[in-house]
């Protein structure tokens, strides 16, 4: 089983995203997702500089949203193919729910770059976790838009900002599968000194 919400540490070792791609409404309504966005803020956050934000782009927005990826992408690439702006606008339209996250560092904080993108990257895993808890499923994802400048700057990214992933939140369209996932023996030593 899947997502068992039973416990949270059955949540923790059956946590499963589902794909963007195969999710279906309903999403997470307005409130719902607030507690998810509130549950994801509560991160280890060295310093208290919270450096991440989250930009929810509402459905009545993806098709200005796809327009913006297919622009920005034939920017980069003029010669790009039909094939090619069709996967932006289907990253534009999956999931009932899309959220960017944000890294938003302080510039010339005592508190390490790395430090404030680990944060960011805590605060995209715990908004799935909510999502999952809320009786959701979740999907967190990159690929092209989130390395493309113009993309960030619609977001509201400055240029130190980087776009940590697109979070989708959903139904399943389908059963979920697991995927391969490393050995313990793979992933944990014992420090020998």
């Amino acid at each position: 089983m899947f997502n068992d919400l039973s416990s949270t540490a059955a949540l923790l070792v059956t946590r499963r995203s589902g794909k963007a791609r195969d999710m279906i409404a309903p999403g997470p309504d307005s409130a719902e997702l607030r507690r998810i966005l509130e549950a994801a803020m509560r991160v280890p956050d060295h310093g208290k500089l919270a450096p991440w934000r989250f930009v929810i782009v509402e459905a009545d927005r993806r098709d200005a949203f796809a327009d913006l990826l297919k622009d920005a992408y034939r920017a980069e690439k003029p010669e790009a193919g039909r094939i090619e702006l069709e996967a932006m606008e289907q990253f534009a339209h999956q999931a009932p729910t899309m959220v960017a996250v944000l890294s938003t560092p302080t510039q010339n904080s005592k508190i390490p770059l790395w430090e404030q993108e680990l944060s960011a990257g805590a605060a995209c895993m715990n908004l799935l976790f909510a999502t999952h808890a809320a009786g959701f499923v979740g999907c967190w994802l990159t690929g092209w838009p989130a390395y493309n400048g113009q993309v960030l700057e619609s977001l509201g990214g400055s240029p130190h900002d980087r776009i940590a992933g697109f979070l989708f939140l959903g139904s399943p369209g389908r059963a979920l599968e697991e995927r391969p996932r490393p050995t313990y023996e793979a992933v944990v030593s014992t420090w020998k000194g």
